[in-house]
């Protein structure tokens, strides 16, 4: 059985990992002053840095139609047996609900909410392609994606406050008050959702080797598999840092690098880092 795995571009995988998987991507779309593009296809994060850096408003998401996914899903049916796409949660977008409606008007497309974002997303997506070279069928794919996805553990850290102040996200004393002592917050997905799990304090390398040890050390319950350490831009020196950080801890077969796409950098702006893995079942 020919199974298609698709997601949306906020899985946040590299187009390496894209090819290699056969993973087919709908972007989302980044407003840019007055102007839409198709997220990593139109616009790169640099743009937004840029554009932000000159003084122009952040940038906005916008979830992909209805329309959009009908075409994307009619297009992939025609070769193949089965479409499997995994959103970004529903929590955060109405991507998932966009492609529900879509997939009921064809047969055989099946839609899966990742109940995540950027790489922790990205794991469930790549777990179905993985899975879909097996010959699992579809049923079966997406049931083994449901048991998965309470099991991806995603967090990252912000050194500055400066982009979630702007859109909003927390007032402009609070960012004031991070920067001034020196605040930096771990943001996870819990459910969906994202919430602020703990607030290191320091220098961003200080907070980032803290940040490792505290969701590696000493636990039982890793997949060494895979573990993605997925970034806006950072210093020089800082991916290989936090990367020799995780092997203190443990020994994953792939440690994966991979840049964050447009949606995270809207949002969380540069300096922003996190180590996404998958647990074990209890």
């Amino acid at each position: 059985m020919s199974i298609q795995i698709s997601s949306d571009s906020t899985c946040d995988l590299s187009p390496e990992l894209l090819k290699q998987y056969d993973i087919t991507i709908a972007p989302l779309s980044i407003l840019k002053g007055d102007t839409y593009y198709k997220d990593c296809i139109e616009i790169q994060p640099e743009d937004i840095f840029a554009h932000v850096a000159a003084g122009g408003e952040l940038c906005s998401t916008s979830a992909i139609n209805v329309a959009d996914y009908y075409e994307l899903f009619s297009e992939l049916r025609k070769t193949h047996d089965a479409v499997i796409h995994i959103s970004i949660s529903a929590e955060f977008s109405a991507c998932y609900r966009s492609a529900c409606a879509a997939a009921q008007e064809l047969d055989h497309v099946y839609v899966v909410d990742s109940r995540n974002l950027s790489t922790g997303h990205g794991h469930v997506v790549l777990e179905a392609a993985i899975l879909a070279k097996k010959g699992l069928s579809a049923e079966e794919i997406v049931a083994y994606l449901h048991d998965l996805t309470p099991r991806i553990d995603a967090s990252f850290i912000l050194d500055h406050l400066d982009y979630l102040k702007k859109g909003g996200r927390c007032s402009a004393a609070a960012a004031f008050g991070a920067n001034l002592f020196n605040i930096k917050p771990c943001i996870a997905v819990i459910d969906g959702k994202m919430d602020v799990i703990k607030k290191y304090r320091g220098s961003f390398e200080k907070c980032l080797r803290e940040y490792v040890r505290d969701r590696l050390e000493g636990r039982k319950d890793l997949d060494l598999e895979r573990i993605f350490i997925t970034h806006t831009p950072v210093e020089d020196g800082i991916v290989s840092m936090v990367r020799e950080e995780v092997a203190k801890y443990a020994k994953f077969n792939q440690v994966l690098e991979t840049t964050a796409g447009c949606t995270i950098s809207c949002h969380c702006g540069p300096h922003t880092l996190g180590i996404l893995f998958i647990r074990k079942p209890q």
